[in-house]
């Protein structure tokens, strides 16, 4: 007998509230320790001897083996399931954080990272798919935007706690704070994550996952979606890796654990996908998205300004802006996919992917940007970036919809 679909879960109700404090708690995690040598890549590069550029691999590589990881953890996840990878997800990845703050030398840590990235793919894969089947309709660009604040707030921390405990003992004690984080949340995870309660499994064909990737690949407006995440977490990436070495810099002069502090303007980005989120469900997607972009590109020109206080403001508005973009977008992707006929999975490892491709790619380019042409170099890759997500927004808008998105 077939099984009927539970009712999604509400705002106030019990599984509700579990819900969410789980996935805040993974996306802090994973984020924290996705983008935990950020704000040490100074150190990192003085310590090891590498040029900036070399010294952000130990974020690309992270960036890049998640990328790569997710075109498996999210078709995996149609055949078994969702709690299950997100739970081993987080819990492998906080083991190999602690293995990163034992690192013996350059090649061992990179090589780490890597592997971390690869462990951390879980949780992104395959998390917008399960809150589609979990949270009711009327309340999944909400429940949505709480997940991607959550890994705003795991960005933010990662980065502060890293940056304040290598001032005070190095980045090996940067990196075990982290890793004490990253195994406190892994058990909150394990104990509060609800099974799912309408999850369907695809069965083990190769021909009907194929089947289902090629759908969500011949959607124009998923393929715009696509382009929006490569470009505009690059041209954030981008951004950040670089203002350690502007920050370290003269006039400023700060060290890892002052400059760490600029990364507080996450809880801007954590406020406005929450924002983002309920504006989507009120004026649409496809009204939020473009106005996204805008606000980010106002935030990176602001950063030109040699002002400490309005570079911040600057970044302030940067992250603002950009997490409005990708909370939206994040959602919307399976949204449009699931209104497409399935693949929801696929569709998210695929967002994701660009996501982390951009990252990786065009992250790694600002080590090369802040070396030629400083910090008006950095300005330049980020706003043309930009340019091409505000374009891709606009593409969006002209293409029919399948729902109100």
């Amino acid at each position: 007998m077939q099984t009927v679909p539970e009712t999604g879960y509400l705002p106030g109700d019990a599984g509700y509230r579990r819900l969410s404090v789980a996935l805040f708690a993974a996306g802090l995690a994973t984020f924290a320790m996705l983008y935990s040598t950020q704000p040490l890549l100074p150190e990192l590069a003085a310590q090891f001897r590498v040029s900036p550029g070399e010294s952000a691999f130990t974020v690309s590589l992270a960036t890049l083996g998640l990328g790569v990881a997710l075109l498996i953890a999210g078709p995996a996840s149609e055949v078994f399931g969702r709690t299950k990878l997100m739970r081993w997800s987080v819990a492998i990845a906080a083991g190999i954080a602690v293995l990163c703050a034992l690192a013996p030398n350059w090649p061992a840590l990179l090589a780490l990272r890597g592997v971390q990235g690869v462990a951390l793919a879980g949780l992104p894969a395959v998390a917008m798919a399960y809150l589609r089947e979990e949270v009711d309709e009327s309340s999944h660009a909400r429940a949505s935007g709480l997940y991607v604040a959550g890994t705003a707030v795991g960005g933010m921390t990662g980065r502060l706690v890293a940056g304040g405990l290598a001032e005070l003992g190095g980045w090996r004690t940067a990196l075990g704070g982290i890793a004490l984080l990253g195994v406190t949340c892994a058990v909150l995870v394990a104990f509060l994550l609800p099974a799912s309660r309408n999850f369907v499994a695809t069965p083990p064909s190769p021909r009907r996952l194929l089947e289902q990737t090629a759908r969500v690949l011949k959607d124009p407006a998923l393929l715009a979606l696509y382009g929006i995440a490569a470009t505009a977490m690059g041209a954030f990436v981008a951004v950040y890796n670089a203002t350690g070495f502007r920050l370290a810099a003269a006039p400023y002069g700060l060290g890892p654990g002052l400059a760490g502090l600029v990364f507080a303007v996450y809880l801007v980005g954590s406020a406005a996908s929450a924002v983002a989120g309920r504006l989507a469900d009120r004026y649409g997607r496809r009204a939020v998205v473009p106005i996204g972009c805008l606000i980010t590109m106002a935030g990176v020109a602001t950063t030109s300004a040699a002002p400490l206080p309005l570079i911040v403001l600057g970044l302030a508005v940067m992250t603002a802006g950009f997490f409005a973009v990708h909370g939206v977008a994040s959602g919307w992707v399976a949204v449009r996919a699931h209104a497409g006929g399935g693949g929801t999975g696929q569709a998210a490892s695929l967002y994701l992917f660009a996501y982390y491709l951009g990252s990786s790619v065009f992250g790694g380019l600002a080590g090369t940007a802040w070396s030629r042409g400083a910090w008006p170099g950095v300005v330049a890759e980020a706003s043309a970036l930009l340019l091409l997500t505000l374009a891709l927004a606009l593409l969006i808008r002209r293409i029919p919809s399948r729902m109100r998105n």
